[in-house]
Order: C-alpha cells, then sequence, then structure tokens
C-alpha cells in the first residue's frame, strides 16, 4: 500500500492562512473528528476525561499504514491536498496539514491504526501500529499492535507544554458545552454516522445514524418532533450543474425558539458562519412567528468547490463565497416554497402533540350514550359583529386549479368564526379571520396603495410624533385649521370603510411600514362573526392555501388546526373487532 501522506511545498504552505488552532477541548475534538470523517468513518467515539486533561477519538476509517503514520504529526503533512491548485478543489473538511502537529506542541500524541484494505501476512502493513510522537511531531516510539482497521487517536496532558493555556479556559462544565454543540453540529452535517461520547467511562451523549439532517435533528432538539418539521431539496441547474439547497424548516405554526439559536447553515458538510445568509433567513420567516420568536432552520448548501475559499479562518469555521447575492435569492425563494401548504405537505403528521391533547380531553369529557335516537336542539339566531353584503374583491367567486387537484372541500362554518375543511388526509378547522388576513397582507405587500380620499379625513389634535408617523408610512397630510390635520390619501383597502377615520388613527401611533401593512390587513379582513355562505368560504381557504406562508397570520398566530383521519379512526376505536365490541 502506498504511503498518502505528504509534505506540503513551502509555496502552498505560505498560502494558507495559519495558525493555532488547539485552543481547547473542543478544539481538540473538531479537529480529530474531522480527520475522521475524512478517513469515511461511519462510527465514531469520543472519550473525554477533563480532570486528566486527555481526549480519546477512535473510528472505523480507512486507517493509516506504516508509512503514513511516521509523517501524520510533521508540520503542513496532509493527505487532502498536494499543490497550490488543490486549495480551490476542498472536498475535505482537514486539508492544511496542522491538526496533529500542532498537538504534539501543547499535548502527548498516540495513534494507533490499521488500513481497511489489508489482510494477514500480506507486508508490514498487515497488522496495526502503535506510534508515540516527540514535541514537535517525530516519532518517538513505534510499535505493532492488535486492533481492527480504523485509528485510535489519544491526546494526552493536554497544554502540559503550554500551561498558561490552561489557566485562561472556561470551567469544566462550559467547555463540554462546548464539545456537546460541536458534536451536534458535525452530527448534523453527517447524519449517517453514528456517534458517541463518553465522559469519564460514562455515555454521555449517543445519536443514532439517520436518512438526512432533518431526521436526526429530533434526536438533538429536544421537544422538536419529526411532524413539527419539513424538508426541501432544490437543484440548482441554472447556475452549477451540481450545486443544490437542502433545507429543514420548522414549521411556525408550531416550532420556533426563545433566541435565533437554531438558525444554522452548513456548505459542504460543515458548519459556518455567514452573517448576511443567516439574516436572509430571518427576514424570510418575517411576520411568520410570534412577537419575539425565531425560527428553526438547517440549511445545507452543496456547491461547487471553484466558487468556495475555505482559506479565511484556521477553525474554517467561516468563507468567502463567491455570488453572494445569487444564494441569498435562492435561500428565500426556499424557503417561501418550504412554507406553502402543497402535495408534499398535506399527508404529513401535523399539529401530533395538540391534536393528541384535544383527543384526550374529549374522552375524559364524553361518555358513551346508550340512546339512539337523534335530539333536535332548537336554533337561535346569532347577529353577526359585522354584517357583509359580500366579500370584496379579495374573494372572487371563483373555481382554483389547485384546489381541485388537491380536493380542499369546505364543509361548513362554525359559529360563525372557524372554516370546516376537508383534504385527503382529514378535515381542518381554520379560524376565518386570520385566514383572510394572511391573505390580505400578502396582497399589500405585493401592492401597497395609496389613494385621494374625497373630501379629505380631518384629525383633530394630533401629536406632532402622530403626524410624523403618518407621513413616515406615505400619507399625505397637512394643516387644516387649529389643531386640525387633513389626510388627504389612505391606503387603498381602507378608504371605502367606515372605520377609515380609527384605522388611520391607529396607524399614527407607530411603527414602521411593514407594521402599517399588517394593520390595514387585520382591519381590512372579514370579521369572527361574520356569516359566510359556502361559496364565499371556498373561494377563501383556495386563497388562503395559495399564499406564501399560509401557517400562520402577519402576527404569529396558526391559522388552521388539522385533524388527520388516523387520529379519527383512533378516537371513534374503528380498530376495535365488532365482535369483541359487542361482548360476542
Amino acid at each position: 500500500m502506498a504511503n498518502t501522506i505528504q509534505t506540503l511545498p513551502q509555496e502552498v504552505v505560505h498560502l494558507i492562512t495559519a495558525g493555532e488552532v488547539i485552543d481547547s477541548f473542543a478544539a481538540v475534538v473538531r479537529e480529530l473528528v474531522e480527520n475522521s470523517l475524512d478517513a469515511g468513518a461511519t462510527r465514531i467515539v469520543v472519550y473525554l476525561y477533563p480532570e486528566q486533561w486527555r481526549i480519546r477519538v477512535a473510528d472505523n476509517g480507512c486507517g493509516m499504514n506504516y508509512e503514513d503514520l511516521q509523517y501524520a504529526a510533521s508540520a503542513h503533512s496532509t493527505s487532502k491536498i498536494h499543490n497550490g491548485a488543490d486549495l480551490w478543489k476542498i472536498h475535505s473538511l482537514g486539508f492544511r496539514g496542522e491538526a496533529l502537529h500542532s498537538l504534539t506542541m501543547l499535548a502527548d500524541l498516540e495513534i494507533m491504526s490499521r488500513p481497511t484494505n489489508c489482510y494477514i501476512g500480506a507486508d508490514i502493513n498487515s497488522c496495526g501500529f502503535k506510534v508515540i510522537y516527540s514535541n514537535g511531531g517525530e516519532t518517538h516510539e513505534i510499535a505493532a499492535t492488535a486492533m481492527a482497521p480504523g485509528t485510535v487517536v489519544t491526546v494526552s496532558n493536554l497544554f502540559g507544554y503550554c500551561k498558561a493555556r490552561r489557566q485562561g479556559l472556561p470551567n469544566t462544565s462550559q467547555q463540554l458545552k462546548a464539545v456537546q454543540e460541536t458534536i451536534h453540529q458535525i452530527a448534523l452535517c453527517h447524519p449517517q454516522v453514528t456517534w458517541q461520547v463518553w465522559h469519564n467511562d460514562r455515555l454521555w451523549i449517543n445519536t443514532s445514524p439517520a436518512a438526512t439532517m432533518g431526521k436526526l435533528l429530533p434526536q438533538i432538539l429536544n421537544r422538536v418532533r419529526q411532524g413539527d418539521l419539513h424538508e426541501l431539496t432544490l437543484e440548482l441547474a441554472s447556475y452549477a450543474c451540481r450545486d443544490n439547497i437542502y433545507l429543514v424548516i420548522g414549521l411556525p405554526d408550531r416550532c420556533h425558539r426563545h433566541r435565533p439559536d437554531w438558525v444554522r447553515l452548513a456548505v459542504n458538510k460543515r458548519m459556518v458562519k455567514a452573517a448576511e445568509l443567516e439574516q436572509t433567513v430571518l427576514s424570510a420567516f418575517h411576520r411568520t412567528l410570534p412577537r419575539d420568536r425565531f425560527p428553526v432552520c438547517l440549511l445545507h448548501l452543496s456547491i461547487s468547490p471553484e466558487h468556495i475559499n475555505w482559506n479565511r479562518n484556521p477553525t474554517k469555521s467561516e468563507i468567502y463565497l463567491n455570488n453572494l447575492h445569487y444564494w441569498q435569492e435562492q435561500i428565500n425563494q426556499a424557503i417561501e416554497q418550504a412554507l406553502r401548504i402543497n402535495s408534499d405537505t398535506l399527508n404529513e403528521t401535523v399539529q401530533t402533540s395538540r391534536v393528541s391533547k384535544l383527543i384526550t380531553t374529549a374522552e375524559k369529557q364524553n361518555t358513551y350514550r346508550t340512546s339512539r335516537s337523534i335530539q333536535t336542539i332548537p336554533k337561535t339566531e346569532t347577529e353577526a359583529k359585522d354584517t357583509i353584503n359580500s366579500l370584496p374583491e379579495t374573494l372572487p367567486t371563483q373555481n382554483s386549479e389547485l384546489s381541485t387537484q388537491h380536493y380542499f372541500k369546505v364543509v361548513a362554518q362554525i359559529n360563525n368564526m372557524y372554516i370546516l375543511v376537508e383534504h385527503p388526509g382529514g378535515v381542518w378547522l381554520v379560524e376565518q379571520h386570520i385566514a383572510h388576513e394572511r391573505v390580505l397582507y400578502e396582497q399589500i405587500c405585493d401592492d401597497w396603495q395609496l389613494v385621494p380620499i374625497e373630501p379629505p379625513l380631518i384629525l383633530y389634535q394630533l401629536s406632532k410624533a402622530n403626524v410624523e408617523q403618518l407621513q413616515r408610512i406615505g400619507l399625505e397630510i397637512e394643516p387644516f385649521g387649529e389643531n386640525m390635520q387633513a389626510v388627504r390619501t389612505v391606503p387603498a383597502m381602507l378608504k371605502a370603510r367606515s372605520d377609515c377615520h380609527q384605522a388611520i388613527l391607529e396607524l399614527s401611533q407607530g411603527g414602521d411600514l411593514k407594521a402599517a401593512q399588517v394593520a390595514v390587513a387585520c382591519r381590512s379582513a372579514i370579521r369572527n362573526g361574520t356569516h359566510l355562505t359556502i361559496e364565499e368560504m371556498q373561494t377563501l381557504i383556495e386563497q388562503w392555501q395559495r399564499t406564501r406562508n399560509p401557517r400562520t397570520c402577519p402576527h404569529g398566530r396558526p391559522i388552521s388546526l388539522s385533524l388527520l383521519e388516523t387520529s379519527l379512526s383512533k378516537y371513534f376505536k374503528r380498530h376495535w373487532v365488532i365482535g369483541k365490541s359487542h361482548g360476542i
């Protein structure tokens, strides 16, 4: 077996961002684990002994032969690149050849390894070898050892040759938290790998392999269930044939965070920091989440290596990315597509916990009745809070191709407030006001119009701040006598409303243009308590499910509750055998 680890030429070394990359337990784990992944490992076990300043990483990767082991810890020695041109074709997680050499300058390093493609009795590479390296990376001791194919790296007496570093490290619990975060980030980028982390010989972290990042996330993030997530993969053949976007989002009506700590970006199987792209994600979820809540979003970009420069930071946590604006547009479109209701998300398991609680409560509050007669209930008339003769132009009564394709059928209106909708997987209960609010809000954002009004609205005793606020959102307003202002333009949707005067006063209270658009949509939407015909409800449902963000209203409230047919079957005991249920 030919050796593959080579010392990089000096001209390549000068092109590399050199630096001390070993500054904590987490950094040691990161560098060793990345080497295991580059070796093709599918099982990685990490052993931590913080009080003894010792770390061990074992994997079942391809291993190293006798010759490679002798040079593994030499400065700038690596099997992953060989010349300057390779810096623009990075396919591996490591490439600088610094990590193992840096460890020999800070600690005692031992590597045991055996190649996977060897067989007993062939040559010197038919068995494993244990190598102990001296300070500086030279081979100090080497001996044959019995072991399975793979590699075991042991770092002992960490920072023993630079004890001042130990004084500046965080306490043990903080270091362990950093290790946990490192493992989780790397595991999400490599979900097919089995991970174990042992702390002082006790199993601490254990994740099973999964098909995708989204399937693995519930093992890592507590209280997130598979039904709370939606995965999407988009091929980007228009830019480069090998590029694609893989996206995992927490559906905004049931999965969000107090902090923006789970907006994560990975590029070519490595988590990176990219403030511009993270802001793009946050902006894409604008007006879909409750106030002061943030999305769960994992984004993986598979990009041709020639469009990336990893040589920005020694930890490789930051990159230079070509054509940043293009990727911002693609990410925004991917999130918009993932938030829609379509054939891919229609039959998903949704709102599992909420539906389960409803069923449990219903079972406790209701008992089976023996009477088979249907009791008639006298009807009572309910006055609607707001009456409408016909819905506005935003609800044209016409069929939708999308509605016909996916079969969304309005069944009834409940309490003049909720619309019962049948779909192939079960039923939806849709709150009519906020569904219409979502429809109007997106229409307003797409076509914000201020129209003249005659005669002008006369407002009394507005403060200077109120006047400036109306001017800030574009309304034409001017003095009209003492302590009076004349408003000569208003949002188009408010012009014909009898409460336009009150709406403009609300808009003067503060907020940016987006907040004003939300306020206009909220005031213009049909009110709960309004009776709608089947045709009007059908049109509203068709328009609602075609919106970009149909799961929540602009304030972040959930618009619909989905009850799957499987849940209905469970509640009505349809799995019972008829004979047994009758006592036969």
